[in-house]
């Protein structure tokens, strides 16, 4: 079907009359972020001789956009290209029918547990890497913020698709994990090949505000499709949170606890009690089911040290609860600073990880079945940003 812009932009006006009476001239802001990583990794025997790694880390733009009522939200990151190159993180058009009613349609951030960050620190929580914190997906969300209640509604087609064919895999090339496939044996031929479809999320908030503090109650939850290529049926996906978020003074807190299933209908001979996820270049196996709690503290303390103004301490701790009885558990816990010098970020952390793949040496099977007789593993981090 050929795409037909003048067509598609009369329907929208038809839908929304009153955007042809905003404003008569667009506004544009553009930003970004070049990012250096050093990192020293206990298992990384190597690295260890030589005291450690400083590199590259990312460099990304921003954009936001609106005219006539019509707002645009763009980040496309470069990373290099073993950690997948480019990415676009989030897209989206907006239409906002009030101060806090608003409709988004793109690559918009799922509607699941505590937004934006689940966490304070650069590692984020265990629930980003199974693909419920900082979500992107494909598709349309209405979001509700008022003084009291918040909430959201959605529908997701699928997640950022870059390949369009009747059978094609889901790129590794993606900022947020998402269902994908994996080579299990080595033989370039992918298995697990699932893409989530149709997923529909809904979320609810309650605030409490008093003059010493303010409380944040949530629920949410998510169920979709899990399209086999192989066997071109249809599984399912699940997941529902609670949530709780304080902020009293310089003092924050965020505790959540989430339950999730994955039941693809593969091939047979192919195990259904892992699933392959993928994000930043690389796919790993995950539990198809388990629950996940997550607990993160943090501390802000205002300075006057020229340029640094202000040093945030936190700890942010997750544990992977997995339902096969024979897997073993994962667990990361990053306890950090975060140091704010004008437009500069530093995040130092010191993140330990037991069956974690971005902090052992295990890596397909961390999140899945794990290793017997796991030990903690620790990678000192320094992740160095100027944000303009």
């Amino acid at each position: 079907m050929i795409f037909k812009p003048g067509l598609s932009l009369s329907l929208f006006f038809l839908l929304f009359p009153s955007l042809l009476f905003g404003q008569e001239k667009p506004e544009v802001q553009i930003g970004g972020a070049l990012r250096f990583n050093y990192n020293l990794s206990t298992w990384k025997e190597g690295q260890k001789i030589r005291g450690g790694d400083f590199g590259y880390d990312m460099f990304r733009i921003n954009s936001i956009a609106s005219y006539k009522g019509v707002k645009l939200n763009a980040e496309y990151r470069l990373y290099s290209e073993s950690f997948g190159g480019g990415m676009l993180k989030q897209g989206w058009v907006e239409y906002d029918f009030s101060e806090n009613k608003n409709l988004q349609i793109g690559l918009t951030q799922v509607p699941f547990g505590i937004t934006q960050y689940n966490s304070n620190n650069w590692f984020f929580n265990m629930t980003y890497y199974l693909g419920l914190e900082d979500d992107h997906d494909m598709g349309i969300k209405y979001t509700y913020s008022g003084e009291r209640w918040e909430y959201a509604f959605a529908f997701f087609k699928n997640a950022e698709e870059l390949n369009f064919g009747s059978y094609s895999d889901v790129s590794d090339s993606r900022y947020s994990y998402d269902i994908s496939s994996v080579d299990l044996n080595g033989d370039g031929t992918p298995d697990l090949r699932n893409k989530e479809t149709n997923q529909l999320n809904g979320k609810l908030a309650y605030k409490i505000r008093n003059e010493k503090s303010s409380h944040k109650i949530g629920i949410s939850g998510q169920y979709g499709g899990l399209h086999n290529l192989d066997t071109e049926e249809t599984g399912n996906h699940f997941a529902y949170a609670g949530h709780y978020e304080m902020q009293a003074g310089r003092v924050a807190l965020k505790a959540q606890v989430a339950m999730y299933g994955h039941n693809p209908e593969n091939p047979t001979g192919e195990p259904t009690d892992v699933v392959a996820m993928t994000a930043y270049g690389a796919p790993y196996l995950v539990a198809a089911n388990g629950k996940v709690y997550t607990f993160s503290l943090s501390y802000s303390l205002p300075v006057d040290w020229h340029p640094v103004s202000n040093l945030q301490f936190y700890n942010d701790f997750g544990y992977l609860n997995k339902s096969v009885t024979n897997f073993m558990d994962s667990y990361m816990n990053v306890t950090g600073v975060l140091v704010t010098a004008g437009n500069i970020f530093t995040y130092i952390d010191a993140a330990a990880g037991k069956d974690h793949p971005w902090l052992g040496p295990e890596w397909t099977n961390g999140l899945a079945a794990g290793t017997d007789n796991a030990t903690w593993h620790l990678r000192f981090n320094i992740n160095l940003g100027y944000y303009f």
